[in-house]
């Protein structure tokens, strides 16, 4: 067995004594550094790091890990995430929950199942995910970007944000860097530094693949955490995760209302449908403010969850991958 967690447990309570005497107000006493006694070597908590493959397949191609610098960029990236713990447990949990929606969209598009694993570190699979930059949802799209690959993007409504309609957005824009590039790490790394200047360097540098391009420490970093990614859900206990299928986040099943006039309230609308407000936003983040205008007519679908979806006693439960959970 693997142990990555055992460390943490220290901090947190150290972290607790610290936090118990800042409230109580009282001093508390360090022994000075000079008389704190050595620890032996037997008394430090275990760290292990990661295992390294030799080589891996992503996107349906061996990638080869001899070379010194891509083991290190995926060590790199493989050590971040493993000792990430709260991360990339929610991308685990999450992934139960979204890799159903997302897996048979990139499938139908002629998408490789390994670029899901984009979505996971551009969000953390959490929907209502904004960066600071204003990317949003689970591909991270920037608005114009949304709107350039079909996305409906405004104060009202924010297509980002709609698993399926982004999913389906992402694999346009996967599809059409392809054309261009011929493999997907290129197309990985212009996800994140954008088609022109993966072009421009690979044009400049004389290569074929993103893998042997110098470029800024973010893009290059890019193609690796996905590799790095794709290891950890493949094999999450491998590097010390333990997670029961009780603790997936599940899948919900929704019935669906076409809305095409224009909605004046949607607090008031969410009522009439049985749910409250909080409800609504949280199951179809793409609703953006509290009234639909809708001059055009155009049809939305509202997803309205089941009563049993949202009981965890009552839900239906299902795991994607047996691998993630250890019952």
């Amino acid at each position: 067995m693997k142990i990555y967690h055992k460390s943490i447990i220290c901090s947190v309570a150290a972290v607790a004594v610290a936090a118990f005497f800042a409230s109580t107000g009282d001093v508390l006493a360090l022994t000075p550094p000079s008389e704190v006694p050595a620890a032996s070597a037997g008394e430090y908590s275990e760290v292990v790091n990661p295992v390294i493959p030799k080589s891996m397949h992503f996107a349906g191609v061996k990638v080869d890990l001899d070379r010194t610098d891509r083991w290190e960029r995926l060590d790199r990236e493989l050590t971040s995430m493993a000792y990430t713990h709260g991360n990339t447990l929610l991308a685990l949990k999450r992934a139960n929950r979204y890799f159903p929606v997302l897996a048979p969209i990139l499938k139908k598009n002629g998408v490789p199942d390994d670029m899901i694993y984009l979505a996971v570190i551009e969000s953390t699979l959490n929907p209502r995910a904004l960066s600071p930059a204003k990317a949003g949802g689970l591909w991270q799209f920037m608005p114009s970007t949304g709107k350039d690959y079909g996305l409906e993007v405004n104060d009202y409504v924010d297509e980002r944000y709609d698993p399926v309609k982004a999913t389906e957005a992402a694999c346009r824009y996967l599809k059409n860097a392809y054309a261009k590039y011929g493999n997907w790490e290129s197309v990985a790394a212009s996800y994140n530094g954008g088609m022109a200047r993966i072009s421009n360097e690979l044009d400049a540098q004389q290569v074929d693949t993103a893998y042997d391009l110098y470029l800024a420490d973010e893009t290059m970093r890019y193609m690796f955490r996905l590799l790095a990614m794709k290891l950890i859900m493949e094999n999450p206990k491998e590097f010390g995760f333990r997670l029961t299928s009780d603790q997936l986040y599940q899948p919900l099943d929704y019935r669906e209302v076409t809305v095409s006039t224009p909605v004046e309230d949607w607090p008031t609308w969410a009522k009439q449908q049985g749910i409250d407000f909080m409800t609504l936003r949280e199951h179809n983040p793409w609703i953006r403010a509290k009234s639909l205008p809708n001059k055009t007519g155009k049809t939305y679908t509202v997803k309205i969850p089941t009563k049993d979806s949202l009981s965890r006693s009552h839900q239906k439960k299902s795991v994607y991958n047996r691998a993630w959970v250890t019952d």
